[in-house]
C-alpha cells in the first residue's frame, strides 16, 4: 500500500507542480486588475456588507488510510464554521466521501457532492465543481464562497487551509509553500501597470474571471490529491514500521 500511495504521489506531485505558476499568476494578474477597475462592473466581485449566507467548498477524500489527512481538514472547517457564527447561514458543496459524511454529522447541509476525482484529476472533472460555484455566487444566493483543501508543502508536510475564493479581487493565501517574490522594485512597478480592455472591461472579465475560478478549483483539487497520497504513503510506511 506505501508502495502504491508512492506511485500515485509521483503522479499527482509532477501535476500539482506543474500547474502553480499558471494558477499563481493568473490570480495576481485579477488582483492588479481588482485594484484599477470598479469593482461594480462584475457580479464576481461584488462584495456584501454583512455576511448572511457562506458557501463552503470542502475537498477531502474518498478512503481513509491517510494519516490525520482528513481528520486536520475537518478541524480546520469546524473552526472556520464556529467562527461564523450561527447567525451565518451555511450550505457546503463536498469533495470526496469523507467531508461529505463529516458534514452531515455536523448537521451542515450539502448542496452537492462529488466523489471519485482526486485520482489523475483532468480539468474537465474538476469543471463542473466550478461552474456550479460560480452559478450560486452570481444568482446571489450567497455573500461570501469559502474553500477549504490541503496545500501540499512536501512529502511529510501538509497543511489545511480554509480560504475565500468569492468574491474576487482580495489578496488569496494559496500556494503558500511558493517562493513570492517581493521588495520596493516590485511594490513600484506593480503602482505602475496600467490595463488596457478590448473591447472593454466587461466583456473581458466575464471571459477571464469565471475560467480563474475553475483554474483555482482545478488546482485546489491537485493539491488535495498531492496531499492526500503523500500523508497515506507515510502512514503505510509507519505501519509497516510498526508492525516490524
Amino acid at each position: 500500500m506505501e508502495l502504491v500511495a508512492a506511485s500515485k504521489m509521483r503522479k499527482a506531485v509532477s501535476a500539482v507542480l506543474g500547474t502553480r505558476p499558471y494558477s499563481k499568476l493568473a490570480w495576481e494578474t485579477v488582483l492588479s486588475i481588482g485594484e484599477k477597475i470598479d469593482t461594480s462592473l462584475h457580479p464576481l466581485l461584488r462584495h456584501s456588507a454583512i455576511t448572511k449566507k457562506v458557501l463552503l467548498l470542502v475537498m477531502s477524500s474518498d478512503r481513509g488510510l491517510a494519516g490525520g489527512y482528513n481528520s486536520n481538514l475537518l478541524k480546520a472547517v469546524m473552526k472556520e464554521v464556529k467562527e461564523l457564527g450561527s447567525e451565518v447561514e451555511i450550505q457546503t458543496i463536498c469533495v470526496g466521501k469523507r467531508g461529505a459524511d463529516a458534514m452531515r454529522r455536523a448537521k451542515l447541509p450539502i448542496l452537492a457532492s462529488f466523489t471519485g476525482i482526486t485520482n489523475n484529476t483532468k480539468f474537465e472533472e474538476a469543471l463542473p465543481i466550478g461552474r456550479l460555484v460560480i452559478s450560486e455566487f452570481v444568482s446571489g444566493g450567497y455573500d461570501k464562497v469559502l474553500l477549504a483543501y490541503t496545500d501540499f508543502i512536501s512529502a511529510i508536510n501538509q497543511k489545511p487551509l480554509v480560504l475565500e475564493l468569492l468574491p474576487l479581487g482580495k489578496p488569496l493565501l494559496t500556494l503558500a509553500n511558493t517562493d513570492v517574490a517581493g521588495g520596493s522594485d516590485e511594490s513600484v512597478l506593480k503602482s505602475t501597470i496600467e490595463h488596457t480592455f478590448e473591447p472593454d472591461p466587461r466583456a473581458v472579465l466575464d471571459r477571464m474571471l469565471p475560467r480563474l475560478i475553475e483554474t483555482m478549483v482545478y488546482q485546489a483539487v491537485l493539491e488535495s490529491a498531492a496531499s492526500e497520497h503523500s500523508a497515506r504513503m507515510m502512514a503505510m510506511r509507519s505501519a509497516s514500521d510498526n508492525a516490524a
